[in-house]
């Protein structure tokens, strides 16, 4: 159900560090974690790049949108210094630089395929078979993959098309009353929701379907060991200080 690590952290280095950036991966593997979530969009020249918001102003410098600018550009754009003056001059990170530097550090993935709007199939097509490419060798000699994941419904099916090999995780806020249903139709292997609105009866549902489970952002060592008393798998977090890693 779920062959992964249990304790990823968030979108790289947690509150400790400007996020998707590759100093926050350095942060994260500072403090032990070896598996971590990040968010991948794509850029205007259809480069995956690793941000979460389709619009600059929060985490990177500047106005517009992802989409209007191409990898290069957003690369050579400020995405640190909003945290903290020691991270001045970190930009956006092509999927490709993340996928790298995981790969020689050991690091496994949890890849949220990200879309702009209006881009959820394109999205999901270029991830997938970006990430095939990856890891073609290790896809041959059968072992452990990256786990893809996505909101998008749109994107999953794509990323199933074009990479069937990889396996795929249906994020959700609240797991809804028919999810079994869409989880069966899209392939997936685990589902990934909001620990706030989970339930242990539905934890046990999940579990006893034979799905993995998932949950985001756990921030407390005290919330982590009760989602993981009802049967919850894994979980990320932004106090990786707070929670080891497992």
């Amino acid at each position: 159900m779920w062959p992964y690590p249990r304790t990823l952290a968030h979108r790289g280095g947690g509150t400790l560090a400007p996020e998707n950036t590759l100093a926050a991966l350095r942060c994260g593997l500072a403090y032990g974690y070896r598996a971590v979530e990040f968010d991948v969009m794509l850029a205007s020249d259809s480069l995956p790049v690793v941000v979460h918001d389709p619009e600059l102003g929060r985490t990177v410098a500047g106005s517009g949108h992802i989409r209007d600018y191409t990898a290069a550009q957003l690369g050579a754009m400020e995405a640190g210094a909003w945290f903290g003056p020691i991270f001045a001059g970190e930009g956006v990170p092509t999927f490709e630089a993340v996928v790298a530097y995981c790969k020689a550090q050991r690091i496994w993935m949890n890849i949220e395929i990200k879309p702009a709007p209006g881009f959820d199939a394109q999205t999901g097509t270029v991830v997938a078979r970006a990430t095939r490419g990856y890891f073609a060798e290790e896809i041959a000699a059968r072992q452990l993959l990256p786990l893809l994941s996505s909101f998008s419904i749109e994107a999953l099916q794509a990323a199933r098309q074009a990479a069937p090999e990889l396996a795929r995780g249906w994020l959700v806020d609240a797991i809804p009353n028919d999810w079994a249903r869409t989880a069966k139709q899209l392939g997936v292997v685990a589902i990934h929701c909001d620990h706030r609105q989970l339930t242990p009866e539905l934890a046990r549902e999940v579990k006893e379907a034979g799905y993995g489970l998932f949950c985001y952002t756990v921030n407390t060592p005290e919330r982590a060991s009760e989602l993981l008393a009802w049967g919850v798998d894994g979980f990320c977090t932004d106090r990786i200080d707070l929670i080891k890693p497992v």
